[in-house]
């Protein structure tokens, strides 16, 4: 019986069997320990893709673990005069947690002050996707990751002004 209904889940339609239906996928991701909201980020990731690096309105972050093998690229696109965050990009090689969490940062981001965002913490992303212990180290790449672009677009401000004067 399992094994027919895993049978079913794989060959889909074509087969002659109805596909698992979005309710019996999102129970089975909460017997492996994944919340409905790490699901969603990773099925329907938001704002992937990224911006031209060179852009001097963008800042970019990338972090790894190398204990996992997670690596994150985020990228912010800046409003010069009101020093707000417009857009936000990510790529993301990882586990579904390391997604997510770089779906919800690249969310959260946008709309938001350059200062606030240095606000944003671990334990804000891992509380909203709630992500286990062992998933912690995700939600600090992305926090990095954030703090990583922030720099770099600052960085980039800092040469600006000096090939100015």
């Amino acid at each position: 019986m399992m094994l027919r209904t895993a049978g079913r889940w794989l060959l889909g339609p074509a087969s002659g069997v109805e596909a698992a239906p979005a309710a019996a996928l999102a129970a089975a991701a909460a017997r492996r320990g994944y919340h409905e909201r790490v699901v969603d980020h990773y099925n329907n990731p938001r704002n992937v893709g990224s911006f031209d690096k060179d852009d001097a309105d963008v800042g970019t972050g990338i972090v790894g673990a190398p204990a996992c093998g997670d690596v994150m690229k985020l990228q912010i696109r800046v409003d010069e005069g009101s020093g707000r965050i417009v857009d936000a990009r990510f790529k993301t090689s990882g586990c579904g947690s390391a997604i997510a969490s770089s779906s919800v940062a690249s969310e959260w981001v946008k709309g938001k002050q350059m200062e606030e965002v240095g606000e944003l913490r671990t334990r804000e992303i891992a509380k909203h996707l709630s992500l286990p212990p062992v998933k912690l180290h995700c939600s600090m790449l992305a926090e990095d990751a954030i703090k990583a672009a922030v720099k770099d677009y600052e960085a980039k401000k800092g040469k600006l002004v000096k090939a100015d004067e």
